[in-house]
């Protein structure tokens, strides 16, 4: 069972990653993500999850050098974008990445989107990135089961993450059951679902018998279900309320409720239909 924040799990290799995370999407570059980094770091968050894409790894570097925490103490997660990928333009992105943050290595490192015909040769540079002691642990976010079935065929080492889209109006069993079998760690972004459950009256009755709020009744319904999870907020209060979810247990019969809001409704994007225009 999972009982604090300091609480982690263990990924097939034998890395520690945390439960629970700070997602930084959409957070402003400079001091905008660097408080909310700093914020999360004294509240006792250790899990740091930022992008290419988000633009903001220079923020997210500047926080931990002046966090005060042990760099071995955090776990630093940042992706690889869509236009990147490739087996040359990879390892360039990743040192770019890397010199942002400030960091000698990374945590995780992250295909961000299966891109066709590209993330196979991504994750070969994946794993030289791995084998040279660059990334403690790489691994993939938005694959489908028939993606992660497909990298597996020529890949060497077997992903330790999946982040992908994760709620109770998006409850991914197959998906779930899929990365439990081969022992990759699922990760839920947006597991909020960008606020939309807020409103739940499920959600709402749950929260009012533990004197939780909807939000903390879906992040402990996650860490339930053994998906690590990364709720995204700005304001110190609200990250510090999204890690105050480690003193009450959701029942089974609660946990089989909130699966029951499952919609398989996204607020992303399918990551078999997917279009970017950046």
């Amino acid at each position: 069972m999972i009982h604090s924040i300091s609480d982690y799990t263990t990924l097939h290799n034998g890395v520690r990653m945390p439960w629970l995370g700070l997602g930084v999407y959409k957070t402003q570059e400079g001091e905008e993500v660097e408080q909310a980094v700093k914020a999360a770091i004294e509240i006792g968050y250790r899990s740091i999850d930022t992008a290419a894409l988000y633009h903001n790894e220079r923020g997210v570097g500047n926080a931990i050098k002046m966090c005060g925490v042990p760099r071995e103490e955090l776990f630093i997660t940042t992706k690889v974008w869509n236009s990147h990928q490739g087996y040359d333009a990879t390892l360039r992105a990743f040192e770019e990445s890397r010199q942002k943050l400030g960091l000698e290595y990374l945590d995780l490192y992250l295909i961000h989107w299966p891109v066709k015909e590209k993330y196979k040769d991504t994750w070969r540079a994946f794993e030289k990135l791995y084998e040279d002691g660059l990334v403690r642990a790489i691994g993939v976010s938005n694959f489908h089961v028939h993606h992660l079935k497909d990298l597996l065929m020529d890949a060497r080492i077997i992903p330790m993450v999946n982040q992908v889209e994760f709620h109770p109006r998006l409850t991914q069993k197959e998906l779930l059951r899929f990365c439990k079998e081969k022992g990759i760690q699922m990760e839920a972004w947006s597991p909020l679902m960008r606020g939309r459950l807020l409103d739940d009256p499920v959600l709402n009755e749950i929260g009012r018998k533990y004197g939780k709020t909807p939000a903390q009744v879906i992040l402990r319904w996650d860490l339930q279900h053994g998906v690590v999870t990364i709720p995204k907020s700005v304001h110190a209060e609200r990250i510090a309320a999204n890690a105050d979810i480690f003193d009450f247990t959701l029942t089974d019969e609660e946990m089989n409720q909130i699966d029951g809001l499952n919609r398989n409704e996204r607020s992303g994007q399918d990551p078999d239909n997917f279009q970017f225009d950046f």
